[in-house]
């Protein structure tokens, strides 16, 4: 089926793509070839430069080998200006091959504390050039914060220990490389509009930044958590778009009657007793059990196969050792995963670093996030260290109260257990067991109220009529009950008026406003339906051509309101 648009004809549309994000993004190419220009921009390095294998085969080559039509950019021309620049810089400052650091048996990344041989000798960057990005392209981030929207340039914030710590020169020059390379593309396709389904990267934060600056519409997706209900952002989704802050506060005006159905809503979400979103069914976020060891071998064995045909059958293991950066090592890549799963089996057990809840004790609910992740790294970039988060707040509870602490089940594993052990040695905190519930229901009904970076356990607080603190400026915010802080000082006095809180009316308008400004978009479904009719488990039909329409619908929505000057 061809899909066809009213609003999207004669246009030149620029896709942009990342791994699985981009799968769905090939159909709506190969439909809206047929009346427009169209573009597609693959933003990862091993994406792009990377030889055919498994990791790209249904990414980037769907549209090399399959969709000619699509005009195609990608970043492996600037990834190899980036080694090579910096294999020059590196011989005149007299640092080894490795750059600013050694590694040990599995290649994870150790500083160097010492200066360069060749003090003197400056780095690859321009100067003048990202004094000008300073300049002109900082409305929504600096710099600096646009580096935190990628894993590569924030190893000191996460413990992937597979990407190596980088060094000053290195985030300046793939930062002015970046900016010149998405300079060129917009100069030479001059989109119409930029469409996207994902926030993350250093690409994506600088296309905002340009696109604002050129009146181009950039949209992507921003989550309202309201079932499978998302709206189109028009900044990267770093904060809450102006027209759906319009939106929100003009449904507050409704009555009551005005606004049953979301109402009613509201209301049955108080009668559940589980409340966890459907679009995480089948995910890690619901596995309250431990894998088996058999399990774990699999997994081990799909994962040494999978870098197997990437380094060896297709020969990308050079092109791996030209950067740490731009390319994650293989064997710490697996030795980290192996490490997380065995000490998943660990903590989904009765353990001596996470506790049970005491019955009847008054607590504060904090869930932890999977970190590194968009949601946090993009919307909250000043709040990314999770263990000084829970030392402030300890310090911010009345006298008599807990902090306890949850783990998101898809880190379990991953952070190293000196994490827990540290936060659990502070007076007043829990570090509470994963799987105790099998719901967040309970941990949110029996607390005086929840912290959370940008979580979803806000949103679902103040459903149920509970207070909240979020550190992010996310949609849900504006809902009656979620306190946005802005500083460790705003704490102290916004977790003594935690408790019970009037939501409803706040909580349906926002619903409705969910509903206006967006439509429902199933994005996992995408993603994975793509996979299965491009390895050809499954022929394109009717109900992904469906969820694919509901898309484009998305896309159209948020056009049709920027062109009526709306956003």
């Amino acid at each position: 089926m061809g899909l066809k648009s009213d609003i999207f004809k004669n246009k030149r549309i620029l896709f942009v793509c990342r791994e699985t994000y981009g799968k769905p993004l090939w159909f709506l190419a190969r439909d809206l070839m047929e009346e427009n220009e169209v573009a597609a921009f693959y933003i990862m390095s091993a994406e792009s430069k990377f030889n055919k294998c498994y990791y790209n085969e249904h990414t980037i080559f769907e549209f090399r080998e399959h969709l000619p039509g699509c005009k195609l950019y990608d970043v492996s021309d600037i990834c190899d200006e980036f080694a090579d620049g910096m294999d020059a810089f590196r011989r005149k400052a007299g640092l080894p091959k490795d750059g600013f650091r050694h590694h040990d048996l599995f290649g994870r990344g150790k500083g160097l504390k010492d200066r360069p041989l060749n003090a003197g000798v400056k780095g690859p960057a321009d100067p003048e050039f990202l004094n000008m990005i300073e300049k002109e392209y900082s409305h929504f981030k600096t710099p600096g914060m646009q580096l935190m929207s990628s894993q590569e340039n924030t190893r000191h914030y996460h413990f992937r220990d597979y990407w190596a710590v980088t060094s000053d020169e290195e985030n300046n020059y793939w930062l002015e490389l970046n900016y010149k390379k998405i300079f060129r593309i917009l100069d030479d396709f001059k989109p119409d509009v930029i469409l996207d389904l994902d926030n993350a990267e250093l690409q994506r934060t600088i296309l905002s930044e340009v696109a604002w600056k050129r009146h181009i519409p950039y949209m992507t997706i921003e989550y309202g958590k309201y079932g499978y209900w998302k709206y189109p952002s028009f900044q990267n989704s770093f904060d809450i778009d102006p027209y759906f802050r319009r939106i929100y506060e003009e449904k507050l005006k409704l009555r009551d009657e005005d606004m049953q159905e979301s109402i009613a809503y509201v209301e049955d979400f108080r009668r559940k007793s589980d409340i966890m979103n459907p679009e995480f069914a089948g995910s890690v976020t619901v596995q309250y059990e431990r894998d088996s060891l058999i399990w774990i071998l699999r997994v081990m064995r799909g994962k040494w196969n999978y870098f197997y045909d990437q380094d060896i059958r297709a020969k990308n293991l050079d092109t791996k050792k030209r950067s740490n950066m731009l390319y994650a090592r293989t064997w710490p890549y697996l030795k980290h995963y192996f490490d997380a799963m065995m000490r998943k089996r660990k903590f989904l057990v009765p353990n001596s670093l996470f506790e049970d809840p005491v019955e009847g004790e008054t607590y504060v609910y904090m869930p932890l996030h999977l970190i590194p992740e968009s949601s946090v790294f993009v919307k909250a970039s000043y709040y990314v260290d999770e263990l000084n988060l829970i030392e402030q707040v300890s310090k911010s509870l009345p006298l008599g109260w807990k902090l306890y602490v949850k783990e998101h089940q898809a880190m379990l594993g991953e952070r190293d257990p000196e994490f827990y052990k540290k936060a659990g040695e502070i007076a007043n905190v829990r570090v509470v067991r994963v799987n105790y519930y099998k719901d967040p229901k309970p941990w949110i009904a029996k607390a005086k109220g929840v912290v959370t970076i940008t979580g979803t356990a806000a949103y679902e607080a103040a459903l149920l009529g509970k207070r909240s603190v979020v550190f992010g400026s996310v949609p849900y915010s504006l809902i009656e009950g979620i306190t946005l802080v802005h500083s460790f000082d705003e704490l102290k006095s916004a977790i003594r008026n935690f408790g019970e809180v009037d939501s409803l009316h706040s909580a349906a308008a926002y619903l409705e406003a969910v509903k206006e400004a967006g439509t429902e978009v199933k994005i996992f479904e995408l993603m994975d339906g793509a996979e299965e009719i491009f390895s050809g488990k499954k022929k394109e039909d009717k109900d992904y051509d469906d969820m694919l329409m509901e898309l484009l619908r998305f896309y159209e929505k948020g056009y049709r309101r920027w062109l009526d000057g709306k956003v």
